[in-house]
């Protein structure tokens, strides 16, 4: 019998609408790149290339941190991976590193999925997909879960897109306007929530030298029942909206990135809980086997003149 090798070539599924482009890595289902002709409008990564700062990553079955990895369910002590002996805490879920397939393909839309396989510290199996339908100025990422185990499933989600408006260096962050929907922060220490929680004034304006590592909550909503961010810079303006299954939103100006890095995009993260969830009980999913939860957000754009 001839020795056969599984595939090693970096997979991904691209689209294409107008100028519009889209990359969807099928190594953890990750935006790899969204680009408006020479707009890079997502902060992305070269492919086959280790995500930094999990830019663009799909956040399940959690996302932000667990503190020391270590949560309780059901009456059971459970402990979860850590990151690193730095940063002693379980992260942004397990789907990262793991193959994603195309269950679905037409000229402007892909769905991608994979299966959560019950791990150590986190017994129950989940089916998740992501359903992505691109038009010439806008993205729009449907995110499905479905409990496909025997029991209960807590989980939360969240997506980690990076947006650009045309910083070329590092700190260019600070020249965009920035408005946010949130009314209300969770106050962080180390990542980690004190258990404060404080008024916040979503009119930001420019960004300027102010650090954002901050998640928000009590969104302000539109008629539509829809929360919306706004962040415009050289490049043009971006609108990244979120229905009502996203009760949170964590915005993260990279201060923490390494130099070619620093501060030159914004993540702006669609959640459907706080950091540490898991073991606060803030926010959880829980579904019965068999059911199901979805969650929409989307990305606009308009070029500048």
């Amino acid at each position: 019998m001839p020795h056969t090798w599984p595939e090693t070539a970096p997979t991904e599924v691209e689209l294409t609408a107008g100028d519009a482009v889209l990359v969807v890595d099928l190594r953890g289902g990750a935006l790899r790149r969204l680009a408006v002709g020479d707009w890079e409008v997502l902060d992305g990564y070269p492919a086959g290339t280790v995500l930094p700062g999990w830019r663009g990553a799909v956040l399940l079955p959690w996302p932000n941190r667990i503190r020391d990895g270590r949560w309780s369910w059901d009456g059971e002590d459970l402990q979860l991976e850590v990151q690193s002996p730095a940063e002693p805490h379980a992260i942004h879920g397990l789907l990262s590193w793991q193959p994603w397939s195309v269950l679905d393909r037409a000229d402007r839309s892909v769905t991608v999925a994979t299966t959560v396989e019950p791990h150590p510290g986190y017994p129950f199996r989940l089916a998740a997909a992501v359903d992505h339908a691109l038009t010439a100025d806008r993205l729009t990422c449907t995110v499905r879960v479905r409990n496909t185990g025997d029991r209960p499933a807590p989980f939360g989600a969240g997506m980690h897109p990076y947006l650009s408006v045309g910083a070329t260096v590092d700190g260019g962050i600070g020249d965009a306007e920035l408005t946010l929907p949130g009314r209300t922060e969770l106050v962080l220490d180390g990542g980690m929530p004190t258990g404060e929680r404080r008024p916040f004034a979503g009119a930001v304006g420019r960004i300027g030298e102010r650090a954002l590592d901050t998640p928000l909550t009590d969104l302000d909503r539109d008629a539509d029942g829809w929360a919306r961010v706004r962040l415009a810079g050289a490049a043009g303006e971006l609108e990244l909206a979120l229905d009502d299954a996203w009760p949170w939103l964590q915005v993260y100006s990279g201060d923490t990135l390494p130099a070619g890095q620093w501060r030159r995009s914004l993540a702006v993260e669609p959640m459907t809980c706080p950091p540490n969830a898991f073991a606060d009980g803030v926010d959880l999913v829980v579904l019965e086997p068999g059911e199901q939860w979805t969650g929409t957000w989307s990305l606009a754009w308009a070029p500048g003149a």
